[in-house]
């Protein structure tokens, strides 16, 4: 992702008038490729940022690298950073609810309550193009009705989605361009989740058939 993209970038937040050009800004950090890229474009873009860290306690030390990369950066980069811990198998356990969900439910309320106290008028989150073909696949497979066709959409009250117009691959050739590191979660290697599937072996098979399948499948979404 060169200087296009991130011009892509800046056209899709006016177009979807997902950001306010004064606005503070809460960037949902993991310390993967996609959240590293979103906060590293939208302080290229001039936006006031601060970022944000939820340790789920799910990947034993690998959650805890992730935690120590995400304060690392932020000191590197001089954005203030809001971290927090969850115990989330118990959470679920409580809740009778999916890991997948209760990590959703705990970490959204967060957001909700950090960008109360910080004066913040939107929270980004990295999904992405090849994300939203993701959704719509699973959905699909699952089976859905007309909104499931409808896959990620850019603005969700106070959560926004700046990164939707770009692609996995652009994402990580601006990293590499850069010359800025992430973190990579081991579990998105593994073929446990549906999800995983979809991304690791259903995608590419697709694209051997239509290179530009997810930007087919978002299209088909928009209807």
């Amino acid at each position: 992702m060169r200087q296009q993209p991130i011009y892509q970038v800046a056209q899709y937040i006016k177009q979807e008038k997902l950001l306010l050009p004064a606005g503070k800004v809460l960037v949902a950090l993991s310390g993967g490729a996609d959240s590293v890229a979103l906060l590293r474009v939208l302080l290229s873009l001039g936006y006031d940022c601060e970022a944000t860290h939820c340790n789920f306690h799910l990947r034993g030390e690998e959650s805890d690298r992730d935690e120590a990369f995400v304060r690392e950066l932020c000191r590197e980069l001089h954005i203030p950073l809001h971290v927090t811990s969850f115990e989330t198998s118990q959470y679920a356990k409580e809740k009778h609810a999916s890991i997948e969900m209760a990590a959703r439910e705990l970490r959204y309320n967060w957001f909700a309550e950090i960008k109360e106290t910080s004066g913040a008028s939107a929270i980004a989150v990295a999904h992405h193009k090849d994300d939203n073909a993701e959704t719509l696949l699973l959905n699909l497979i699952r089976g859905t009705g007309i909104n499931g066709l409808c896959g990620i959409r850019p603005k969700n009250g106070d959560i926004v989605r700046p990164l939707l117009c770009i692609s996995r691959d652009e994402i990580t050739d601006y990293l590499r361009h850069i010359k800025q590191g992430y973190v990579t979660d081991s579990t998105n290697l593994q073929d446990e989740y549906t999800r995983n599937k979809i991304r690791r072996h259903i995608l590419p098979l697709m694209r051997e058939i239509n290179p530009s399948i997810a930007d087919s499948l978002v299209a088909t979404g928009k209807y």
